[in-house]
């Protein structure tokens, strides 16, 4: 299972002292970055080959809050695939001591950013994708390059 620990951080707060819903997202998006990089995928590479991820929708769950400086442990499972890999839905679980306190669910794409539609990965990418540990609920998604 990929992970990473980051903080919550003095910009990441609302008005009533805990981590504000869009911090969710941004931390999400970084950890899956992160994960990519890992994998050979920074950010000039997804530029050299004019490739980007596109989310289409995103779903945030919340269990228990964040606070100021809270360690905020997240990890990062593949809840579905298409079998060309255009289509994907990414997993984010963020754990405040041990226990789960939010779920950021991503439904993406990979957006050929010249044609501007979505299209199948490379090879290398689509590894680093199938080695993503699968949520329980995982799911196959329907193609969706063109």
């Amino acid at each position: 299972m990929y992970e990473k620990v980051l903080v919550a951080g003095w910009g990441d707060m609302d008005f009533n002292a805990h981590m504000r819903n869009t911090a969710y997202l941004d931390k999400a998006a970084d950890v899956r970055m992160m994960y990519f990089s890992s994998c050979g995928f920074s950010m000039s590479e997804f530029m050299r080959i004019r490739l980007g991820p596109v989310v289409m929708k995103d779903e945030i769950e919340y269990f228990r809050e964040f606070q100021l400086l809270d360690d905020v442990r997240i990890t990062l499972s593949l809840a579905g695939l298409s079998d060309d890999g255009s289509r994907m839905t990414l997993r984010n679980d963020f754990y405040r001591q041990g226990t789960l306190a939010a779920r950021v669910t991503s439904t993406a794409g990979w957006l050929d950013l010249n044609r501007r539609k979505l299209v199948c990965p490379p090879e290398a990418l689509m590894q680093a994708l199938r080695e993503l540990a699968r949520s329980e609920d995982f799911v196959v998604l329907p193609d969706s390059s063109r």
